[in-house]
């Protein structure tokens, strides 16, 4: 019977981790409907025919940087479930109704390693290679991946200094 206070202990343990994984998603999800500033950000499917200002910008991770160095926020579950990598080239259309609608226009060339799950400093990491690269929570939630876990990601080819990866497929 000594064993049960300890594996209360380990059920307990796990549960506060998913609910803090759970927070943060939540937290990541609500920054991403309304951006950092407070400004909501409505993103759509990409619709050719919508008129509005349109910025071209390099995705660097988590946002794209327009050519006028501004930051503009990339829906994480879009980046997630597209799997941008560091360097793709997207188009932002900021709708008359003020709407934000991505679309990736350049993709740059890609390769695929695998590595290990890591979580550090509150936040999700790959390591592969030697290197650790940062990966979105929204991407540890979708493919519902835990610390140690094996996984395939995708990081730019040409870039040996990306610090960034886009999960493709959980082992």
């Amino acid at each position: 019977m000594s064993d049960l206070p300890e594996k209360q202990v380990k059920r307990l343990t796990s549960l506060i981790q998913e609910a803090e994984t759970n927070l943060a998603a939540a937290k990541e999800l609500l920054i991403s409907i309304i951006g950092e500033d407070g400004t909501v950000v409505t993103p759509k499917s990409s619709q050719e025919d919508v008129a509005g200002k349109v910025i071209e910008g390099v995705f660097d991770g988590q946002v794209m940087v327009g050519p006028d160095g501004k930051n503009y926020p990339v829906p994480a579950n879009y980046a997630s479930k597209s799997k941008l990598v560091e360097g793709d080239i997207l188009k932002l259309t900021i709708a008359d109704d003020g709407s934000f609608i991505y679309k990736q226009i350049g993709p740059i060339e890609r390769k695929q390693i695998i590595g290990t799950l890591v979580q550090h400093d509150g936040a999700y990491y790959v390591e592969a290679n030697g290197k650790e690269y940062r990966i979105l929570l929204a991407s540890v939630t979708y493919f519902r991946i835990k610390e140690g876990d094996q996984v395939t990601i995708i990081v730019p080819e040409d870039n040996p200094d990306a610090t960034w990866a886009a999960v493709e497929a959980a082992l």
